[in-house]
């Protein structure tokens, strides 16, 4: 399978298009500020990676997750060349809350939300005429599992055309869920650092147009394999052998071996167990191999569902740019990341032929994208 990657969008804490995100990332300028609606006296955590767009400042707003998904979609498809026919490609949204602030402004009475306002499909339709739609709420995997859905799609002659797409907004619930159940309270995302101390939210919505090779239009990156697997051994602790075979599977279905791997987009949550298994992960799958490692959750906060399909837009934006992102802050290195190839201190240039993209969510549902460079 080789699916070619056409356009391109996205928003996040530090940008508001795959271009002002890749270089924010690589001046290693984080999106990290002061919680900006949240009652802080209920929480020992005060920080995030919010998007600052609301209209007025310490007053939240319904439907912000579908206003950054429109913003994605619209942007990706004007990238492709496909605004004005957006109505003929299905749209697959992953995501981890859909819409639940909306409706937790509502239960409050801070703001009138429909059940229809909360289904992204009604806002497609609105705006792009499009009525095939699909949203999957996978967890930190859910925008890969869209993307490997999207190339079953086209694999299967279902559709030559797919809009791929991932958004979510913090919600007061899982911020305090994870303000407590976390060892310590951590000031920023430390991808990867001995000092971890946790997982911090984002914000942030991004979209990829993924075309059957051979359409005739300009390709930004080709998707070569998506590997998928859930495997429920627990709630919160990845699994080790699992999260291998994931990431066999995506190099089986691409077809390569893993010293074809230039670069990996890490999961990199900065949590002390998720770290520390995918850092086992990359001795043992590239064992005599040593790719060079990125993890831009240091910057942009954890964007949940849409979090690994960003991974992957700055991936594609690496390889065209040939300047790689270093992961913010990360002065000490866990143990468990020594003779692996960190970017560190500042952005590198280099060529990237061949990139993995890891998501690793919770309950063990995992995907792992392998991406070439266009021809």
């Amino acid at each position: 399978m080789t699916l070619d990657i056409t356009g391109l969008g996205a928003i996040a804490a530090i940008g508001t298009s795959p271009e002002e995100i890749h270089d924010a990332l690589c001046r290693s300028r984080s999106g990290l500020a002061p919680l900006r609606v949240f009652d802080q006296s209920k929480y020992r955590s005060h920080l995030a990676y919010e998007i600052d767009d609301r209209t007025e400042p310490g007053r939240d707003e319904p439907r912000r997750a579908t206003r950054w998904l429109l913003h994605a979609v619209e942007q990706a498809l004007t990238d492709a060349g496909l605004l004005d026919t957006a109505a003929r490609y299905p749209v697959l949204v992953g995501t981890t809350h859909r819409e639940q602030r909306s409706v937790e402004l509502w239960w409050r009475g801070d703001a009138p939300v429909g059940f229809a306002d909360l289904h992204f499909g009604t806002a497609l339709r609105e705006r792009f005429d499009v009525v095939n739609t699909f949203t999957f709420a996978n967890a930190c995997a859910a925008s890969l599992y869209t993307l490997g859905l999207a190339a079953d799609m086209i694999d299967n002659d279902m559709a030559d055309t797919v809009v791929v797409a991932g958004t979510d907004s913090m919600t007061e619930a899982t911020f305090g869920i994870f303000d407590r159940v976390q060892g310590g309270v951590p000031s920023e995302v430390r991808s990867f650092a001995r000092q971890r101390h946790g997982m911090m939210m984002g914000e942030g919505a991004v979209a990829v147009v993924l075309r059957r090779a051979g359409h005739g239009t300009p390709s930004h990156a080709r998707l070569r394999g998506v590997g998928m697997n859930c495997d429920a051994v627990h709630p919160t602790v990845p699994d080790a052998e699992s999260v291998v075979r994931v990431v066999r599977e995506a190099h089986s279905r691409a077809g390569v071996h893993p010293g074809d791997i230039d670069l990996v987009m890490l999961h990199g949550t900065g949590t002390v167990l998720n770290d520390r298994v995918e850092a086992g992960m990359l001795h043992e799958v590239f064992a005599g191999a040593k790719p060079m490692l990125t993890a831009i959750k240091s910057m942009t906060g954890h964007t949940l569902g849409g979090s690994g399909l960003l991974s992957l837009v700055m991936a594609v934006l690496s390889m065209r740019r040939g300047t790689v992102p270093p992961i913010h802050g990360l002065t000490d290195p866990m143990e468990e990341a020594d003779g692996l190839d960190l970017v560190r201190d500042q952005a590198r240039p280099a060529e990237v032929r061949t990139a993995q993209v890891d998501a690793f969510g919770l309950s063990g549902i995992n995907a792992v994208a392998v991406l070439e460079a266009a021809p």
